[in-house]
């Protein structure tokens, strides 16, 4: 399995992202993904599935030591005393004593970011996570959760994928060296682009496993979501291939000015 590393941590470089995923139906592609050979599991308090989670990492069989398993503070739980009380009842439901990788999942504002981050470090000093980091910071934002961490940050999960230009949060999070995650790495399934598909073709692949390729091939982790077994299959399989330089640059020529997919009304103001 390719990882990629970040201060001192090894996160497999493709996961499964569960964001969509409910009830049984969770419970059954997390089995089935561990099972394929998935080491990284992906989800968030506020998906409402960390118990069907657990449920489908303790059915594959697979011991648990061998599985990354990240989750997320939602950005109303960030205050401190709510963070660790968040954390708590995420490891209940997933029945787990600690996770590999605790995020904050969206940027609050209204809370001292230093306050939040104090408490985030108080959850890994006791234990309950391995590693923590961030989601959907900015630049700004990671310069100053960098600066203002008393535990090393080791990712920062964001929005990529070849119809968005990410290249200055991208530049920052190798600058302070933090992994990036990337989530909607094939668009929802909605990104449907002649050229990934020629390129694909030459190498008997789909584009949607080219725009994970390009990912993966930028030392990316990318968290595909999909409710299919075959899907799984498919999604795996882009490690038996390499994009050449004049591909990589061509897909990197896609991004249009629309090509955002989630921005909530919450959102930060997004790096231009």
């Amino acid at each position: 399995m390719q990882v990629v590393e970040s201060k001192g941590v090894r996160i497999p470089a493709i996961g499964l992202g569960t964001m969509r995923l409910k009830d049984e139906t969770c419970a059954r592609i997390v089995s089935e993904a561990l099972k394929q050979g998935y080491r990284h599991l992906d989800t968030a308090q506020m998906y409402g599935n960390e118990r069907e989670v657990g449920e489908g990492l303790k059915a594959s069989g697979i011991p648990r030591e061998q599985v990354f398993v990240t989750t997320k503070v939602w950005w109303d739980k960030f205050a401190p005393g709510d963070l660790e009380n968040s954390v708590e009842e995420s490891l209940a439901k997933l029945g787990l004593s600690s996770v590999d990788l605790l995020l904050l999942h969206w940027p609050n504002p209204k809370i001292p970011y230093v306050d939040t981050l104090n408490a985030l470090a108080k959850v890994k000093r006791a234990g309950l996570t391995k590693h923590v980091g961030v989601a959907n910071n900015t630049v700004a934002l990671l310069a100053e959760a960098v600066k203002l961490s008393p535990e090393p940050l080791v990712n920062n999960q964001i929005e990529v994928h070849p119809l968005l230009d990410q290249k200055k949060i991208l530049a920052a999070c190798a600058q302070h060296g933090v992994s990036v995650t990337a989530y909607c790495p094939i668009g929802r399934g909605k990104i449907d682009n002649a050229t990934l598909d020629r390129i694909g073709a030459k190498h008997a692949k789909t584009g949607a496993q080219v725009s994970l390729r390009w990912l993966v091939q930028q030392g990316l982790i990318v968290i595909p979501g999909t409710s299919k077994e075959e899907r799984l299959t498919e999604n795996a399989a882009i490690f038996d291939f390499t994009l050449s330089d004049a591909e990589m640059a061509e897909i990197g020529t896609l991004a249009q000015p629309d090509g955002r997919i989630v921005s909530p009304p919450f959102a930060p103001k997004w790096d231009v």
